[in-house]
């Protein structure tokens, strides 16, 4: 138990369990494995004949993999699930639980460069076997493209002036250290607001090098040809970018957020939003795991088609 915690510990933990609403013959998929932590609790409340489907693209993952055979571990990037779905012959399932933050082992590893509280290579990818790492991307970058990247994904107000500097950097050293990206950065931000600043900076990145978004909209459009009607889905997010999709999509079945009426003036959505407003941490839990003050969840179930 003792390293599960060390790995990550899951924000929310117990409302998310009530918001899948678990039966203990149902089929469930946690589509962020992670540390296991939602899956053990998952697994908990399943009786014998349920069964849990952990995604994870990270190979470090597989060190958590969960001795039960009520447990299938998928190594796969989850933007995947309707395929691997097809693969292991399900048809349908009564829930899906994802946690978008990254795991506290991503943050505390300073070879995998997701922090910049150590020194390491820019590397920040998920899956270890991509292709592109964060080096790559501020050395081959347009000065428009990381402009867009840090203004888009970091909503910094001196994006332009970042993409600049960098690569004005690059022309002369490489980029390839977290020390060396600090060393461009640190004349652009004042010290009161430079952790906040530098934090935004790097989840920009990352969320570039992993295509965050790109999958989290593939997720959520599988989402309603994998849940049965009255499944529910489970979202946990840590950033403005990732909820608007969320609760756009959770209200309209679209990504922009505009809701189509019927003839009477009815609301066409697939899904019925179990939670109206955004559970967030209360402050015990914001005591005991501050890495949870940002997170957002929201649930919503699958309407009969």
């Amino acid at each position: 138990m003792e390293e599960e915690m060390v790995y990550h510990t899951p924000a929310l933990l117990y409302p998310c369990m009530e918001g899948l609403d678990i039966k203990p013959d149902g089929v469930y998929v946690d589509v962020t494995f992670g540390g296991g932590g939602h899956s053990r609790e998952i697994l908990r409340r399943l009786g014998p004949n349920g069964h849990l489907y952990g995604f994870d693209q990270d190979e470090d993952a597989m060190q958590n993999i969960i001795d039960d055979d009520r447990f299938t571990f998928v190594r796969s990037n989850f933007c995947f699930l309707t395929n691997f779905m097809k693969y292991y012959g399900v048809e349908k399932v009564d829930g899906i639980l994802a946690d978008l933050g990254v795991s506290f082992h991503h943050f505390d590893d300073s070879e995998r460069g997701f922090s910049f509280r150590f020194d390491g290579d820019l590397d920040m990818r998920m899956n270890q076997n991509a292709l592109v790492k964060a080096s790559d991307i501020l050395e081959t970058y347009t000065e428009a493209q990381l402009a867009d990247v840090f203004y888009l994904y970091g909503e910094l107000s001196n994006a332009r002036k970042l993409a600049s500097a960098i690569v004005k950097t690059r022309s002369e050293k490489k980029i390839r250290r977290i020390s060396d990206l600090l060393s461009v950065l640190e004349p652009f931000f004042s010290r009161d607001k430079q952790k906040k600043d530098m934090a935004k900076v790097f989840q920009a990145i990352r969320i570039e090098v992993n295509h965050e978004m790109d999958v989290l909209r593939k997720l959520l459009s599988q989402s309603r040809s994998v849940l049965k009607p009255g499944g529910r889905m489970v979202v946990l997010t840590y950033h403005s970018l990732e909820d608007r999709l969320v609760k756009n999509y959770f209200r309209a079945g679209n990504f922009e957020g505009k809701v189509e009426q019927d003839f009477f003036g009815n609301r066409l959505t697939p899904f019925r939003l179990v939670n109206n407003k955004v559970i967030v941490p209360d402050e015990e839990e914001i005591e005991r795991n501050p890495r949870s003050r940002s997170a957002k969840l929201r649930i919503a179930e699958l309407l009969e088609l």
